[in-house]
C-alpha cells in the first residue's frame, strides 16, 4: 500500500479546500458562513500534518503533544468565533468524511488489514482531537460566563447605588418642598377664612376663586409629597411601628364619618358593617388608619352612585378581616396586575382624577406588607371594585 502519511502531505491543501468549502455550504454550522477562509481553517493544517506522522513509520515523539497544543488551540479559537458546540462536532465529522474520500485511492492499493489500521489511527486522532477541543472550548466558555457573572455584580451593584441615592436625593427634596408648601396651604386657608367673613362685595369674588384654586393645588401637591415620602420611607427600611390596643369598630366609624364630608353632591349610600369585628387588636394605629382610610378615599373617588360597603369580621382568634367594596368603575384585569405599583392610575390620561396622586393603593400594599397581612383585589369593569384585607389580631414587629 501506498506511504498514507506523505499521501495525506501531499493532498493536504485539497483536502483542507475541500472541508472548508464543505462547512461553509453546511446548513448545521451557521457560525462559518461570515468567516474568513483563514479564520475557518485555523489549526487544521497542524493536525493534518501531525495525523500524517503517526502513519508514517518513523513517527515523531512530539506528534501526539502538537496534535493536543493544537487541539485546545482549536476549541479556544472556535469559541472567540461564537461557535456552539454541536457546529465544532459537524465540522470535524466533515474532516473525517473529506481525508477517506482524498486518501481512497491510495487506500484501496493496501491489504484490508493495512486500510483497516490506517482507518482506526486516523479515527483515533480525531476522536483525541474532538475531545481536546470540546474541553477546551468548554473550559472558554465557562471563563466567558464567569466574566459576565463577574460584570452583572458589578453592574448590579452600581445600579442600586444609584437607586439608593436617588431615594435619598427624592426624600430629602421632600422635606424640602414640605415647609414652604405648608407655609402656603395655611396662609392661602387663613386668607380664604378672612375673605369669606368679609363683606361680600361683587368685587372680592375673583379673590376668592384664586384663593381656592392655590389651596386646592397647595394641598394636592402635599399630599404628592407626604405619599412619596411614606413610599421612601418603606423602601428604605424607616418605618417603625408603634403597637398598642386598637378599637377596631371606633377606628373605622371615625375614618368612615370623616370621609363622608367629601361624598358631596354624589348620590352614594356608606354601609358600614362592624357587628362581627373584633372589640380591640393589637396594631399600629396611625398605619391602620393610613390603610382603611385609602381603601375607603379610592372608593370615594372612583364612584359616582349607588353604595360603598366597609365590613369587618373576625374569621378566628388569631386574624381579623375588612372589606371595601364599591359600585364604582371597576378595574380591568390588565391594571390589576399594576394596581399596587407606585404612581400607576387606572385608564388613560384623559380619566386621571386631579386628586389621584397613584399612591395610595401603594402605600396600601407596603404596609399591608409591613404588618404581615394579605391584600385581595375583586374586580368588574363598570361594576365596581372589593379590597379585601386580613391582618394578625396581634401584630409584632419583626425585629422582635
Amino acid at each position: 500500500m501506498k506511504d498514507i502519511g506523505s499521501e495525506l502531505l501531499a493532498k493536504k491543501e485539497t483536502i483542507l479546500d475541500n472541508w472548508i468549502d464543505a462547512v461553509r455550504r453546511d446548513a448545521e454550522i451557521d457560525s462559518a458562513k461570515s468567516l474568513a477562509y483563514q479564520s475557518v481553517k485555523d489549526s487544521l493544517p497542524f493536525i493534518l500534518e501531525a495525523i500524517a506522522s503517526l502513519l508514517n513509520k518513523n513517527r515523531d515523539d512530539d506528534k501526539p503533544q502538537q496534535i493536543e497544543r493544537e487541539s485546545l488551540e482549536h476549541g479556544l479559537t472556535r469559541a472567540e468565533q461564537g461557535y456552539d458546540a454541536a457546529e465544532i462536532v459537524r465540522e470535524y465529522r466533515l474532516l473525517r468524511q473529506v481525508i477517506f474520500t482524498v486518501l481512497e485511492p491510495a487506500l484501496l492499493t493496501g491489504s484490508g488489514r493495512e486500510v483497516l489500521e490506517t482507518v482506526k489511527t486516523i479515527d483515533t486522532v480525531l476522536d483525541k482531537v474532538i475531545a481536546i477541543s470540546l474541553e477546551s472550548y468548554v473550559e472558554a466558555r465557562v471563563n466567558e460566563v464567569k466574566q459576565v457573572q463577574n460584570q452583572l455584580m458589578l453592574t448590579n451593584q452600581e445600579l442600586t447605588r444609584l437607586v439608593e441615592s436617588q431615594k435619598d436625593n427624592l426624600s430629602h427634596l421632600a422635606h424640602e418642598l414640605k415647609n414652604p408648601l405648608n407655609a402656603i396651604v395655611s396662609f392661602s386657608t387663613l386668607l380664604l377664612q378672612q375673605q369669606q367673613k368679609s363683606t361680600q362685595e361683587p368685587g372680592n369674588t375673583l379673590n376668592l376663586q384664586t384663593i381656592e384654586r392655590v389651596l386646592n393645588n397647595g394641598q394636592q401637591l402635599l399630599r404628592l409629597i407626604n405619599n412619596a415620602l411614606e413610599v421612601s420611607r418603606y423602601e428604605s427600611d424607616r418605618i417603625e411601628l408603634n403597637l398598642k390596643p386598637v378599637e377596631v369598630k371606633t377606628l373605622i366609624q371615625d375614618i368612615t364619618n370623616a370621609l363622608e364630608t367629601s361624598i358631596g353632591d354624589k348620590e352614594i349610600e356608606v354601609i358600614l358593617d362592624c357587628a362581627n369585628a373584633p372589640e380591640t387588636i393589637i396594631s399600629d394605629p396611625l398605619r391602620l388608619r393610613q390603610i382603611i382610610s385609602n381603601l375607603v378615599s379610592n372608593a370615594l373617588r372612583y364612584t359616582e352612585r349607588g353604595k360603598i360597603e366597609i365590613t369587618c369580621s373576625q374569621p378566628d382568634e388569631s386574624c381579623w378581616v375588612f372589606s371595601v367594596s364599591d359600585t364604582g368603575r371597576g378595574i380591568s384585569l390588565e391594571d390589576r396586575q399594576q394596581i399596587f405599583e407606585p404612581f400607576y392610575r387606572v385608564g388613560s390620561q384623559e380619566d386621571y382624577l386631579p386628586q389621584s396622586t397613584g399612591l395610595g393603593l401603594a402605600i396600601v400594599n407596603k404596609l399591608v406588607k409591613l404588618f404581615q397581612g394579605q391584600i385581595e383585589l375583586q374586580s368588574e369593569l363598570g361594576k365596581g371594585s372589593a379590597f379585601t384585607v386580613t391582618l394578625p389580631q396581634k401584630l409584632q414587629n419583626q425585629s422582635s
